[in-house]
Formats: C-alpha cells, structure tokens, sequence
C-alpha cells in the first residue's frame, strides 16, 4: 500500500505522510498487542491458557542415563531427539 504510494520522501509533505502512515500503523500494532494481553489474561483466569509443555525437561531421566552410559551430547540429542542445547542444559541442573 505505501509503496503504490508513489511518496516523494524528499518533500515536507511526503515526509509528513510517512511519518503519518508509519504512526498509523504502529498505533494498530499497539491495539493488537493490547487485546492480545487481555486474551491472555482472561484465558489463565479461566485456565485455559498452560502454555506450552515442556518437552526436553520431561526427558531429562534419558539424557543422563544416556550420558552415564558415555554417549557425548550430539548423539543424546539424536537419539532422544531434543536440541544440544537442551542436552547441557540438563547435564548442568543435575551437576
């Protein structure tokens, strides 16, 4: 829509509609992220919103069976199928 604009930014007046257009925009994103919060909120005090479960956690009991067994993190990650990342993170909560 901006782009089909033709603007001249180089003029007042099509700086001005820029800036305009761009403060137009931003001021719906605000109303989205606000009714989206309120959402949010009505749903937990409902409790209906859990997020979401956590998966590499509840896997943790593998991981380090795995790695008492000598597998390096790479290959617990494949087998178990979570991120690397997750790995250390839970060999370092059970250090």
């Amino acid at each position: 829509m901006v782009l089909d604009m033709n603007l001249d930014t180089s003029t007042a007046t099509g700086a001005l509609l820029l800036n305009l257009v761009g403060s137009i925009a931003e001021f719906e994103r605000q109303i989205m992220l606000e009714r989206q919060r309120e959402g949010i909120a009505k749903a937990k005090a409902a409790g209906k919103y859990k997020g979401r479960a956590p998966t590499a956690r509840a896997k943790a009991d593998d991981v380090l069976e795995l790695r008492a067994q000598g597998v390096g993190p790479t290959e617990i990650a494949q087998r178990v199928g979570i991120g690397r990342a997750s790995v250390y993170r839970i060999l370092a909560e059970a250090q």
